[in-house]
């Protein structure tokens, strides 16, 4: 079998699905060069970094951070878009693992009990086979060694696609489409949430809303990326 492989990856090479260029060695999904050139954020280090200034006023939370700066046509776009459009499932756990080591290295979320990925509707989850957001948890799992807690926060009503949505339509779109079963699972945690883009953060917001329905919760939040 590796004899098969080997004649696999000389005849179709796999490309980085950043530049292009064939990855060597063991490169996987982005080349090294690649890798040393995304967009870090270093939010994770810095309290009342611009993620929770977005967030500030509108939910209470502990901490919040964003690894990534997004932006139209930079690299962390084509990442989002190979995770969400393109089928890339190993691609979501990959960049998950780095947002581990980056929560783990910062300290400031150190007493999180609970993972808690943004749910898809069941419809969209179907149809794209996965939920980005839990595979980003299985990722941040691997270092950053916390249970995930799955199906207490639920989508109970599907939404159109908020990319597609004007900034002030996105709100209205999330509006209540969050609901919390089993409370008593969350009551007296502390649950760091976890998605792929903050835009406007009115999805987070919306889940948030739902989650401060558990007693004596505390929420913190880590994105993937956000929006410059």
């Amino acid at each position: 079998m590796s004899a098969i492989r080997n004649i696999i990856h000389t005849l179709f090479p796999s490309t980085c699905i950043c530049c292009g260029d064939i990855l060597v060695g063991d490169e996987s999904q982005i080349c090294l060069s690649c890798l040393a050139h995304l967009p870090h954020t270093y939010f994770s280090q810095q309290p009342d970094n611009p993620a929770e200034m977005m967030l500030a006023g509108r939910i209470p939370f502990v901490s919040a951070t964003a690894m990534l700066f997004y932006s139209h046509g930079n690299a962390t776009q084509t990442i989002v878009h190979d995770m969400k459009f393109h089928g890339n499932s190993d691609l979501c756990v990959m960049m998950g693992t780095m947002l581990g080591i980056e929560l783990l290295s910062s300290g400031r979320f150190d007493d999180v009990d609970l993972l808690l990925p943004v749910p898809l509707h069941w419809t969209r989850r179907i149809s794209r086979g996965y939920n980005q957001s839990l595979l980003l948890c299985q990722g941040v799992q691997k270092n950053f060694h916390r249970e995930i807690s799955i199906g207490c926060l639920y989508r109970h009503r599907p939404t159109r696609k908020q990319s597609l949505q004007h900034q002030s339509q996105r709100a209205s779109n999330v509006y209540g489409a969050f609901r919390v079963k089993n409370q008593t699972l969350l009551s007296g945690k502390h649950v760091l949430l976890i998605d792929d883009v903050m835009t406007t953060g009115a999805t987070l917001t919306s889940c948030c809303d739902a989650l401060r329905t558990v007693p004596d919760i505390k929420i913190s939040i880590a994105v993937l990326s956000m929006v410059q």
